[in-house]
């Protein structure tokens, strides 16, 4: 049987940067050629990054796709690379498309190619086009009709990009009757918990359905909101897994693979029924199988449990935003409670402390053991750390408005925010938003207050799974022989804004382990009051939960984005009018 050494390039890129990402994958291809590699391999979109959104519809940024596609073919044959097949993703647009109601203007696709000889040797868009959670495509691109399969080293490959492997129909049945012997498909799928458990399930049943071996090649890092985990698999016909890359890292995954070898007729016509009548459009780059040679150790990589998981996705999205906006410091307020000390330790694994600048902004209400845990908090991370008191703000205020109750409440908040925009236009530092997805489920933030900011790293993370997460970050480093960088205090006292005397959380709301378990399954599983209620929630508290989510839609539209992590943020994947008199109640 030939054998094929493949180098899947499990790596970040950013959206707009062209010329960036044309260099990693120039840099990327020669480490794979160096190593031996027949195939090279890059994710979903890599040159233009992911996702796009409204940048598809503009003409300007599709032409510079296609310019950049073609220059960066020219250059790997200059640089004596065009031997080495490279499949690479951009972003295309349908040449024969015409202007259509319902259509995308200017007939965008999600696109890959195959360089080779300095020349785009096939190019095919992605057949079928997600258009829920997160995705719009849409919104955004045309469908792609083709089966490609290329001859590589005397073995034909079929290709694939991300949604055609989790939609029945279309590649998967189409490269069984193409008889390929290879499956690759590139994605850009996002992250979300337990994700990689259902991929894995994927990626073994569509390799028996193709009835070849099935490479899964995943990007890594973040974008916005979004964040990647790589977590590359390959794995044979009958779905044993062959490598794996580990997740939340770089990599070139080298595979050696002995694969059957191509008919001697290549494949052609419609892929059949199954195969959505795809027509194969087969492309030969060489014939002749590679000579044999001792195959490489395989890598397997073990999957991360689900703290850890958790934990590097929210340090991998928050490193993502900041550096590729162009930050070198973040600035968060650090109130010794459990929220803004998990979101300081994430910021420092993330950036490193030395970037990290904390300010304590106790107010006539802040207890003495929540500054003392801003403090030792600071000592144990080694952040930069400094004390702004507001007390002489708020005197100011409350001798010109003369406010009561929550007024003079949310005023605390407040000034905490206006202290940490206005040293962040002075000193240059990107600001972080500490809430929690409880909070923001129920409203339990101050507009202006403690929602100001421009990223919030523990958005998606629900108040329970806080605590869990803490725990888990300190075990993590006692295990390794580190000082824990939680404070225990901040995990063991009772959560409290301390805006007026002896405040607790759950003067306001729920006990959070309750709390959280009715919000996911409103929230994220879009379950309503009487199936709630059937599960075993006291229906008064359902309906009182229901409620404060339902009128605090405006508020959420009002907080920073921050990393999503679960099957529905707050966000493009959650959207609910502002005005709007529906409520789920009993």
């Amino acid at each position: 049987m030939p054998q094929l050494r493949l180098a899947l390039n499990q790596i970040d890129s950013r959206v707009g940067d062209l010329a960036g990402n044309a260099d990693a994958v120039l840099r990327w291809t020669r480490h794979g050629a160096e190593r031996g590699a027949h195939l090279v391999a890059f994710p979903e979109m890599m040159l233009t990054g992911y996702p796009v959104e409204d940048l598809a519809l503009r003409p300007s940024f599709v032409t510079a796709s296609r310019e950049a596609l073609r220059s960066l073919a020219a250059r790997l044959e200059t640089e004596g690379l065009g031997e080495v097949p490279v499949v690479v993703g951009y972003l295309d647009r349908a040449e024969q498309a015409r202007p259509e109601y319902g259509r995308p203007a200017g007939a965008p696709q999600n696109a890959a190619a195959v360089l080779h000889g300095g020349q785009v040797r096939l190019s095919f868009a992605k057949h079928h086009l997600p258009n829920y959670g997160v995705f719009d495509e849409f919104r955004y691109f045309l469908p792609g009709r083709t089966m490609p399969v290329i001859r590589v080293r005397g073995v034909d490959v079929a290709l694939a990009i991300c949604e055609d492997l989790w939609q029945d129909g279309g590649r998967v049945p189409a490269a069984r009757e193409a008889g390929a012997g290879l499956l690759l498909s590139v994605n850009a799928s996002p992250y979300e918990v337990h994700k990689d458990d259902t991929r894995l399930g994927l990626v073994r049943r569509r390799a028996r359905e193709a009835g070849c071996a099935l490479a899964y090649l995943a990007t890594t890092g973040g974008q916005d909101d979004l964040v990647f985990d790589g977590d590359s698999i390959v794995v044979g016909a009958r779905g044993e897994v062959l490598a794996r890359a580990p997740q939340f890292a770089e990599e070139c995954l080298l595979v050696d693979l002995d694969l059957p070898a191509a008919a001697e007729r290549a494949p052609s016509g419609a892929a059949g029924p199954k195969g959505d009548g795809l027509r194969i459009e087969h492309v030969t780059l060489s014939a002749d199988p590679a000579p044999p040679r001792a195959p490489l150790p395989a890598r397997r990589a073990d999957a991360l449990g689900d703290e850890e998981e958790m934990y590097a996705a929210l340090v991998t999205g928050l490193r993502a935003y900041v550096r590729k906006n162009g930050f070198a410091s973040v600035l968060l307020g650090l109130s010794g409670g459990i929220d803004s000390a998990l979101c300081a330790v994430i910021a420092c694994d993330a950036l490193g402390a030395e970037h990290v600048h904390g300010v304590s902004m106790p107010s006539r209400y802040s207890s003495e053991h929540s500054r003392e845990d801003a403090a030792e908090l600071a000592r144990r991370t080694g952040l930069h750390f400094r004390t702004v008191p507001i007390g002489p703000m708020f005197d100011s205020y409350m001798a010109a408005l003369d406010l009561t109750g929550l007024a003079e409440e949310n005023l605390q908040a407040r000034l905490r925010g206006t202290t940490l925009m206005a040293l962040s236009n002075q000193e240059g530092h990107l600001v972080l938003a500490p809430g929690n997805k409880s909070e923001l489920a129920v409203g339990y933030s101050t507009l202006y207050g403690d929602a100001v900011g421009a990223f919030g790293p523990i958005k998606d993370v629900y108040k329970s799974v806080v605590f869990h997460l803490a725990r888990w970050r300190n075990a993590s480093a006692a295990g390794r022989g580190e000082t824990p960088p939680v404070p225990e205090n901040s995990i063991a006292k009772p959560p409290s804004a301390e805006l007026r005397p002896g405040q607790l959380d759950t003067d306001s709301l729920p006990d959070y382990e309750i709390l959280d378990q009715v919000l996911e399954r409103y929230v994220d599983r879009d379950q309503g009051h009487a199936e709630i209620v059937a599960a075993g929630f006291d229906p008064k508290l359902v309906t009182r939960v229901l409620r404060m989510v339902d009128t605090a839609e405006y508020k959420r539209r009002q907080y920073p984005p921050g990393t999503k992590i679960s099957p529905k943020g707050f966000g493009k994947d959650r959207r609910l009018p502002l005005t709007n008199r529906w409520r789920e109640e009993g």
